[in-house]
């Protein structure tokens, strides 16, 4: 018998049962969806931090308190920091590295706007006046804050696309009075959809001076400093510059990182999340490929008396065994194809929500595994019938 015969003998036994088999691919479904739709918010989200790094402007290294690159000193696995920047050190720091490279503290903090009758929950991020010239950001209305308004701690604001749209639908919020934390600020700006950063949704955010923001929130710390280098190929020599401005006051207590460095670690970090994701949504495969053993070994006792006749009329081992692992192939792989269509749709649908990125490798893998899956599991219940002794077939009830 040939294999075009096998496959047609396969397509009948599994159409004979067409309820049990498209329980039996239920399990391969699920399974191949999820690691789709996994995979596919891993590398979103990877796609959309690292994007939104690089979006941020070119030449930055970030600064932070807490030593960060050995795992922090803290003796339990956490970053342990004992001290915090101020804005002193960003002065101190941008004199010792001179007019030519811009150094920017920022400050973020929780904050409550109103404005009307519309309140909304929001994200505050200060800093001072070279921040408009380090981040990019494209205006599409007024200016941003001066060097003047810093120095006096003003009042102004510039917002967000979702912060303008919410508060101030359908009008020009240039010039307009708004409430932050209880406080009445003035909208001297508002800035194009960004999406999401390091400092989280930019959208719904609001962009205040360093100043006020400490003024707002009771506290002279500043979350981190950002310095743009005016040359590429000074980067090595500005990190080393910045160790050694902050080192006699702080010692190891902070962390340099170049814009490559941070891009790299959260690289290493989402890769490793996202591989995470499809090995979770790798088990379910698993327990659908058991499944799939055990409705072909339920499959070989029900079958036993036909595989014995077939036997005694000169059917061979090879005939039977390609005959089962056949039909678990099929029920895989015509699982794995509803799965892949679904799971490409679910993540259609979820971009609304999280940002996600269908790739081809994790197509590939997940098809490519529902077929393994159904060889895997198929062999041995295919052997189990190849085996079959035909006179005890024959005498099976």
């Amino acid at each position: 018998m040939n294999f075009l015969e096998s496959v047609r003998i396969a397509m009948r036994a599994l159409n004979a049962n067409k309820v049990r088999s498209a329980l039996t691919m239920l399990g391969v479904i699920i399974g191949v969806a999820a690691v789709i739709l996994l995979v596919a918010i891993g590398t979103g989200v990877q796609d959309e931090v690292t994007g939104s790094i690089e979006g941020l402007g070119s030449n930055l290294i970030f600064v932070f308190a807490g030593n960060f690159e050995e795992g922090g000193s803290s003796g339990g696995g956490g970053i342990a920091i004992r001290k915090q920047f101020t804005i002193d050190d960003a002065d101190m720091l941008q004199r010792r590295l001179g007019p030519e490279e811009l150094v920017v503290p920022l400050v973020q903090g929780p904050a409550i706007l109103k404005a009307g009758n519309r309140t909304m929950r929001s994200t505050l991020a200060a800093g001072n006046e070279h921040a408009d010239a380090v981040f990019t950001a494209e205006y599409l209305g007024g200016r941003a804050y001066r060097r003047s308004e810093v120095a006096a701690a003003s009042r102004v604001a510039v917002i967000g696309s979702t912060v303008r749209d919410r508060l101030f639908p359908h009008v020009d919020p240039v010039g307009r009075q708004m409430s932050v934390n209880g406080q009445r600020f003035t909208v001297i700006g508002h800035v194009a959809s960004q999406g999401g950063s390091l400092t989280g949704d930019q959208d719904n955010q609001i962009y205040i001076p360093v100043t006020t923001a400490q003024r707002l929130l009771g506290s002279r710390d500043v979350s981190s400093i950002i310095v743009r280098a005016s040359d590429p190929d000074k980067i090595d020599e500005l990190q080393a510059q910045i160790r050694q401005v902050f080192t006699p006051s702080f010692g190891e207590e902070f962390s340099v990182f170049t814009q490559e460095q941070t891009l790299g670690i959260l690289s290493q970090l989402l890769g490793t999340l996202t591989v995470m994701l499809a090995g979770i949504a790798g088990i379910s495969l698993l327990v659908g490929g058991i499944g799939i053993m055990n409705i072909m070994l339920v499959s070989v006792s029900e079958r036993t008396r036909e595989i014995g006749i077939r036997k005694a009329v000169g059917a061979k081992t090879y005939d039977i065994l390609s005959q089962f692992v056949i039909e678990a192939v099929v029920l895989s792989v015509a699982g794995g194809m509803v799965g892949i269509a679904l799971g490409w749709s679910g993540a259609l649908v979820l971009q609304q929500w999280v940002p996600t990125e269908v790739t081809a490798w994790a197509v590939a893998l997940a098809f490519f595994f529902s077929a393994a899956v159904g060889v895997f599991f198929g062999v041995y219940p295919a052997y189990r019938a190849s085996r079959l002794d035909p006179i005890v077939a024959l005498r099976y009830e």
